[in-house]
Parts: C-alpha cells; structure tokens; sequence
C-alpha cells in the first residue's frame, strides 16, 4: 500500500461543503465516488480542512492509501476523467506513510474578496462578496495587523465548535486593493497554522465593518481581549472565500 497526496481545487458553489453528510452533495463524496470508478473499489479520502458550504478551495489537500499500480503522478489527469468539471486534481504524488494532512504541522492561506462597486457584477458573484458602499482600505489595514500573532480568537468563532483550545497563531493579514471593471476589489488575506470555525469569514465581516465606518479599529482589539462573539462583525458570505494553499 501507499498513501497518495492530492492538491484540490474546486468550485464550491454547488457544494455543501468537503465533509461527507446525508442528503447533501459534497466535494469529499464526489471525490470518493470517482477513486471507485478509477481504482475500482470503495476507498475512503481524509481532507486537510473541511470547507463550509459554497466556500471554493484552490489548493485544499486530502490523502488515501492505495495498492493501485498507477504512477502517483498519473493518478491527477485519471482522476479528472471522472470528476465533475467544478473539481479538478492539480497534483498528485506519493507520500510518507505516516503522513496526515491535518495533524502534520502547515501553514494556512486564505483569501476573502470583496467587489466593491456602486452595482454588483453578475459573473463575480460566485466568487466574491458585493459591498456597494466604499470601504476605508487603510482603516481595513489598520485593524487586520491587530490580528497577527498568537491570541485566543473566541470572538471569531461560531457557535457549535467543539475545539478546547481558541488560542491560533495568525503569521499575516493582509488587505490589498486589485482594479475590478467598474470599481475595485479588495481582498484580505489570512495566513496561520490553524483556523476555528468560520473564524476567516468573521474577520472579513469585522474588517468590512471597520471599512464601511461602522466599528472603529480599537473595536477590533476590544474583540480579540474579550473573547466575546458579540464583540466581532458578522459572519461574511461564504462565496468569497476561497482556500489558496496548505503548506507543510
């Protein structure tokens, strides 16, 4: 046997989420079903980060252990053949036997973009958030360095995690400006070593607050202090989310 590596990419809007649920499509089970066209029997994959619904993923990471006489490095272009055109395998390799896509220490990196123009552009729905009213970048930047560091991040995360420890370490936020037709984007970029539930999506909410005036930045390390959830902004949509890279 041998443990094979798959970097992911997907479209997550028709998607209700990576994990495997009932009565839902989801990226893990279309991914399950075409390893069992390829190879032949059931055979279960064990994912890096369980994407919520509608979030996209431009390198999510997942492994399954095969005996499959496929080449590693064949096994991306196969795959594809079977995969629906919104999933595609961009790599594929052998690793380590012991290697484990979400306890073996990563990195991280995450972008949240945001169309910000007077009217919404139809084809950049699925892959950014709409904000009309134009948003204070320096203001955004000032409060994303809050964020950087080691520090218990209760405030931004939802109900129903079960993790015992909120303590993360974020190595860099960033909030950068790209030209969009018609007005601008703004993309915030969230690197660290770990990640609670929907944290990246409440502080894209927070931070669009803090750009639209609407909280101040002292608002956003009052938040992180507290540890209290409704000391943060709202939980930004999914659909400007997108998973960039895992590095080991």
């Amino acid at each position: 046997m041998k443990r094979i590596r798959l970097t992911i990419a997907y479209d997550g809007t028709g998607y209700c989420g990576w994990q495997i649920q009932k009565n839902a499509v989801t990226v893990q089970e279309e991914l399950e079903k075409a390893l069992c066209r390829l190879l032949g029997k059931e055979t279960e994959v064990t994912g890096a980060s369980r994407t919520d619904s509608g979030v996209h993923a431009m390198g999510n990471v997942a492994v399954f252990d095969t005996d499959t006489r496929i080449p590693p490095e064949k096994i991306a272009i196969a795959l594809n053949h079977f995969l629906p055109e919104d999933i595609r395998i961009q790599k594929s390799e052998e690793v380590a036997d012991d290697f484990h896509p979400r306890y073996c220490e990563s990195e991280k990196t995450y972008e949240y973009t945001i169309l910000n123009t007077p009217i919404g552009i139809p084809v950049r729905n699925r892959y950014s958030f709409h904000v009309c009213r134009p948003l204070d970048l320096c203001a955004m930047q000032e409060a994303a360095g809050i964020l950087v560091g080691t520090h218990d991040f209760s405030a931004f995360c939802s109900a129903g995690s079960q993790v015992k420890s909120k303590v993360r370490t974020v190595l860099e936020t960033t909030v950068e400006e790209r030209a969009a037709p018609a007005g601008r984007e703004i993309v915030i970029r969230v690197r660290g070593n770990g990640f609670l539930y929907n944290m990246v999506r409440i502080i894209a909410g927070t931070l669009i607050e803090v750009g639209q005036t609407r909280r101040t930045v002292a608002s956003v390390e009052e938040a992180v202090r507290s540890g209290e959830r409704d000391k943060a902004g709202p939980t930004a949509p999914a659909r400007g989310l997108m998973l960039m890279e895992i590095r080991y």
